[in-house]
């Protein structure tokens, strides 16, 4: 008996990503039909509405967006979508995994990793199991006790935040690591953690996913005060 046929969409971190990865998919001869998504975190959300198919592949990073592809599974979840979501990462990094199962993964797969493994990963999350390496496991077993979604804060929070925390917010929102970050603005790097403690704090959030998923939301602008006003009055 062959293989059951999987509906499958990707949104890879470029359109020609996506589309090779559609097509190294298809040649996988694991009968995925499989269709590439937007790029953009919005019109993904959009195609994925349309089409709705039962396992998605989001990359974290998006054209959009360092941690955009967080948008389109904050979006899932908020919706109940019974799409099954997998998400691309980079590397295996502690606090993208977490965050990742927080917001609603059914698995994670890691670009370090064989990708033909990949077809295995959409079968198993498409079957209602997790996929998950054992370094991964390890990180959600250390943080299961106190683990909560992820979610989007209210609006207004970013006017609590002076200047120099603003502008930590900004890097970060860019991609930026906590060493580039301290590079950028000629500080230590326990002093760019210093101000994360501090803004999270501020905004009652608890990580640097949720952090981003606010700071590219659109509602508010990252500029100082002081700065706008002196674009608005030289404009």
């Amino acid at each position: 008996m062959g293989l059951e046929a999987i509906r499958v969409a990707v949104a890879d971190a470029t359109r020609m990503n996506s589309q090779l990865t559609v097509a190294a998919l298809k040649r996988s001869r694991s009968n995925l039909d499989v269709q590439a998504l937007s790029s953009n975190s919005f019109a993904a959300i959009r195609e994925l509405k349309d089409s709705q198919p039962e396992v998605v592949v989001i990359s974290v990073r998006l054209e959009d967006g360092a941690l955009s592809g967080f948008k389109i599974l904050h979006e899932l979840r908020a919706s109940e979508s019974k799409i099954s979501p997998i998400m691309l990462l980079d590397s295996t990094e502690r606090e993208l995994v977490v965050d990742a199962f927080r917001g609603g993964a059914r698995g994670v797969f890691c670009r370090e990793h064989s990708f033909d493994t990949l077809p295995k990963c959409i079968r198993s999350v498409h079957r209602g199991q997790v996929w998950v390496s054992n370094v991964e496991l390890e990180f959600l077993l250390d943080v299961v006790i106190s683990s909560r979604p992820l979610k989007l804060c209210q609006s207004g929070g970013l006017s609590r935040l002076t200047a120099r925390e603003r502008g930590v917010v900004r890097l970060l929102a860019d991609g930026m690591r906590n060493q580039e970050i301290a590079s950028k603005l000629n500080l230590r790097e326990h002093t760019v953690r210093n101000y994360l403690l501090r803004i999270y704090d501020k905004l009652g959030i608890s990580s640097r996913v949720e952090l981003v998923l606010y700071a590219i939301s659109g509602s508010e602008s990252l500029e100082s005060p002081r700065n706008h006003m002196a674009r608005t009055t030289s404009a």
